[in-house]
């Protein structure tokens, strides 16, 4: 399994929300979050129409996804039992690699979903165990319907994407299980940041593979 194919799909889901949303199904008492969702999608579109450049773009989007995204506890969650056998060093470089990553695959895919006309449908959010599922159905021109769940933790007052579920699969669940199968047979934390650490370089355009091979 490639890791930037997890990355293009969950950075996908967020692109998607930057056009418009219509609304939210029935109230709830976690209407907040469908809310949340639907300004996150409004500022990132408000951030792409207004850089022009790549670089703008760069110093724009960082601060936006660090923002709206909890990446430091996904990443800690993609490592999964690995978290705790890797040094604090080794934590510290694979959050910074993490973040990185996932700038990059957002760049990558800006274009594709800046040239084609998206709707997205926002239904009734429900609580679960300390999170919030925000479904969403997402109609792409020249593409069937797809069902995207977006996953906020339960804090009105401080709300933060935790995980996308798209088409019943949750992307951080299945990017910590390449992770194990790569460290499973390379036994060795270094191994997989400086794979990450491929992937995060500017201009880097082949996947790196992170599975037994």
């Amino acid at each position: 399994m490639v890791v930037r194919r997890w990355l293009i799909r969950a950075v996908a889901a967020l692109l998607l929300a930057a056009n418009p949303l219509v609304g939210a199904g029935a109230e709830s008492g976690a209407a907040w979050a469908a809310a949340y969702i639907r300004r996150v999608g409004d500022e990132l579109a408000a951030l792409m129409a207004g850089a022009h450049s790549a670089e703008a773009r760069r110093q724009g989007l960082q601060p936006f996804i660090d923002r709206v995204v909890d990446v430091d506890d996904v990443g800690r969650f993609c490592l999964g039992r690995f978290w705790h056998k890797a040094t604090p060093a080794q934590q510290r470089e694979y959050i910074r690699l993490f973040h990185a990553v996932l700038m990059n695959a957002v760049l990558s895919r800006v274009g594709d979903y800046e040239q084609n006309e998206v709707r997205v449908s926002i239904d009734r959010p429900e609580v679960r165990d300390g999170t919030v599922n925000v479904p969403t159905v997402v109609e792409r021109t020249g593409n069937p319907p797809a069902r995207v769940i977006w996953v906020v933790k339960d804090d009105a007052d401080n709300p933060r994407i935790v995980d996308v579920i798209a088409e019943g699969t949750s992307l951080r669940l299945t990017v910590r299980n390449d992770y194990s199968s790569f460290l499973n047979h390379r036994h060795d934390v270094d191994a997989l940041i400086d794979a990450l650490r491929q992937q995060a370089c500017d201009g880097c355009g082949k996947p790196t593979r992170l599975g037994g091979q």
